[in-house]
């Protein structure tokens, strides 16, 4: 049988999926599985949402990896309150602005040691359980141990990521073999790259999975998995010490949230990006989008929004411990006022005001008890830096190269700093209670993602399916706004009438892979999954 599993010549649709007793979404149907065989066996929301979060890195490592960062949105059915878990990581002490300039770079690169940083996930994952897990590590880990020795088919869009991360690493191990030629004997057979449908066995994965269980994840930062770490960090030009990762520590944080049209849209707080979606939110309660979402208006009014909002989250976010803008002032009614008189009937070249003045994966879970979880956890580009470190299947994200060499920037690169961060994980309330966790991941498309879905479901009352379903823009700059070909071709020419630089995307893959569980008020969960990918839904 022949047929390629990267082309689909006809329209299709998902519909909406509603369950009792649990649901849980994400990019992968294994994961999805994995946390509804969770739920099933006794554990809650929190629960399905670990062992999601440690088989994601096997099944999706395009994605994320056992050296990635994540952040999550905590609903406490028991406490009636949100939690946020900040599990950033911090650049090494030994690393700075000077060294990376000095290698010859004017911008911190992607690839290699220079934008690695102290991973968090295993961390948060181990803070996680012990607040509101009641299950042990041992058992959340198992079936990600399995899969890891037994194998598991690689999903079409990881495929399609594989090759191109594979290009990139051979042409990198070229230059640097000592670094690189470990990612490649990982993941590729004799230099080729794992197709969609190819089985994969990562063994080292599972020794890593069975380390971390056993000690609660504490072997990652005070023992035999930080030390490897460590050891091949000083081996091939890293900037790690152990003192790095005894130091660090995942931490609990309180989410922000703005209100818009009768809910409270929440997300974390900086150094996170979510502030950027807050921001925009602000600015669009005080517009008429229209009856229509699929107007020039509707899309022009969001594009503006976003663009202001994101300027100002470039300049300002930061490691909290070092903004000198402070998070009242951007979310402030008064700064919202003044930037949405900014817009007008033509696109605005955006530019930073002054608030003071005056690249991953996404999950969610839901349980019967009433506890949902909003998970993100990421890499950045990809497979990260294309580091891997030999006998643990551990890949280090590239966290760092989102800081800057400015010396005026907050979000200047110090050593045990944490970088500017995009991954960010949503959450819906209303009158004090939780409507539920979404989430876009996908780079800096992610808080136009998070804009775009609490529009869709507030102004447009899409269910949440269809609010994923709709076309997307992204704006990438100056007055560029990208656009999925499914956009109405009148809207992209008004657009354009309007001074926006439009460009019609074919590939959608990069417009945001997105997941919405939402508990009506009879309790019911309904739930909405990515179309772009391999989104799947788990339901009980």
């Amino acid at each position: 049988m022949k047929f390629d599993p990267q082309k689909y010549a006809y329209a299709s649709h998902r519909n909406i999926v509603y369950a009792k007793k649990g649901m849980t979404c994400s990019v992968s149907p294994i994961a999805s599985q994995v946390g509804i065989d969770i739920l099933k066996s006794g554990g809650n929301a929190v629960d399905a949402a670990i062992a999601m979060a440690t088989i994601l890195p096997l099944v999706e490592p395009t994605g994320n990896g056992l050296g990635s960062d994540c952040f999550a949105l905590v609903w406490s059915a028991k406490d009636q309150k949100l939690f946020g878990l900040d599990g950033s990581g911090v650049a090494p002490m030994a690393l700075s602005a000077e060294i990376v300039r000095a290698a010859g770079y004017e911008a911190i690169p992607l690839d290699g040691w220079l934008p690695t940083m102290v991973p968090g996930a295993r961390g948060a994952w181990a803070e996680l359980r012990r607040r509101f897990g009641t299950m042990p590590m041992t058992a959340l880990m198992s079936p990600a141990i399995q899969y890891a020795r037994e194998g598991f088919c690689i999903p079409v869009s990881a495929g399609k990521q594989w090759r191109a991360e594979a290009a990139r690493f051979a042409a990198a191990a070229e230059k640097d073999p000592d670094v690189f030629k470990p990612w490649l004997n990982y993941f590729t057979k004799n230099g080729e790259p794992y197709k969609p449908g190819d089985t994969f066995v990562n063994p080292d994965y599972a020794l890593t999975l069975e380390s971390l269980a056993a000690t609660d994840c504490e072997s990652y930062y005070h023992g035999d998995i930080m030390r490897k770490i460590v050891a091949f960090s000083q081996a091939t030009g890293g900037y790690f010490k152990e003192s790095d990762f005894e130091n660090y520590k995942a931490c609990w944080v309180e989410p922000l949230s703005v209100h818009y049209k009768g809910f409270d849209v929440c997300e974390m707080p900086p150094n996170g990006h979510g502030i950027t979606a807050l921001m925009a939110m602000n600015i669009l309660k005080g517009l008429d989008l229209g009856g229509c979402r699929e107007t020039a208006g509707a899309y022009h009014k969001m594009i503006e929004a976003i663009k202001l909002a994101f300027v100002d989250a470039k300049k300002f976010v930061a490691d909290p411990r070092y903004m000198h803008t402070s998070v009242s002032d951007m979310l402030s009614e008064r700064y919202a006022d003044i930037r949405r008189s900014l817009i007008t009937g033509k696109a605005l070249y955006p530019e930073a005001g002054d608030p003071a003045c005056g690249g991953t994966v996404y999950f969610c879970t839901a349980d019967a008890g009433g506890n949902m979880v909003s998970f993100i956890q990421s890499n950045y580009n990809r497979f990260g830096s294309g580091i891997a470190v030999p006998g643990t299947a551990i890949t280090i994200q590239d966290r760092g190269a989102n800081f800057s060499l400015d010396p005026g920037s907050d979000n200047y690169l110090n050593g045990g700093k944490k970088a500017y961060h995009t991954i960010i994980p949503g959450f819906l309330c209303k009158d004090g209670k939780a409507v539920g966790p979404f989430g876009v991941m996908g780079g800096f498309m992610q808080p136009q993602g998070h804009v775009q879905v609490v529009v869709n479901t507030i102004d447009y009352n899409m269910n949440p399916q269809e609010c994923l379903d709709a076309p997307r823009f992204q704006w990438i700059g100056e007055k560029t706004v990208q656009l999925e070909r499914e956009v109405p071709a009148h809207i992209a020419q008004e657009l354009a009438e309007m001074g926006h630089k439009i460009e019609i995307v074919n590939d959608n893959l990069g417009m945001g892979r997105g997941q919405i569980i939402w508990r009506l008020e009879d309790g019911t969960l309904a739930g909405g999954t990515e179309s772009r990918s391999d989104g799947t839904i788990a339901a009980w």
